[in-house]
């Protein structure tokens, strides 16, 4: 069975402008690289798990911000790991420079058998919906649109 992943988008509104917030992975392997580098907080869950509690769960263990209860599906998607990342979008606000992530150990140099321990997070940005399309990995970019598309739909919603 593949891989199971759930994540929080944060969105909000700043000046007019849809901003989201993204997360750069921590370690040596990510140090140098930046578009198509960042990501929705997310991480694994366990069979039984309730997804939504995973993304909130992820969401405040990989940022130390509290996760907004507003929560709104974008479904699931497939990365190209073979990974299957849920989703789902909140609105909300933090200021990334207070981020504090929890850390994870891993081996590096691959195969080397050293273990260091690394920020599962090293620094989060509010991004306007155009430049998130060039920083979020490839295989998360269907989870902005589906954010654009549910604010568009609720909107023409009459009250």
């Amino acid at each position: 069975m593949a891989k199971q992943s759930a994540g929080l988008l944060l969105y909000r509104r700043h000046n007019d402008v849809l901003e989201v917030m993204l997360v750069h992975p921590g370690g040596p392997f990510w140090a140098k690289k930046d578009l198509g580098a960042w990501s929705i907080p997310k991480g694994e869950y366990a069979e039984g798990e309730d997804p939504l509690a995973a993304a909130r769960r992820e969401f405040e263990e990989e940022t130390s911000f509290p996760a907004p209860d507003n929560a709104i599906s974008l479904g699931d998607l497939k990365q190209a790991g073979g990974k299957i990342v849920v989703a789902w979008a909140a609105e909300g606000d933090c200021d990334p420079a207070r981020l504090l992530s929890n850390t994870c150990e891993i081996e590096w140099p691959p195969r080397s058998g050293r273990k260091i321990e690394i920020s599962e997070v090293d620094r989060a940005g509010w991004f306007a919906i155009d430049e998130a399309r060039e920083r979020i990995l490839k295989s998360q970019l269907p989870f902005l649109d589906k954010l654009e598309l549910k604010l568009a739909t609720s909107r023409s919603i009459p009250k």
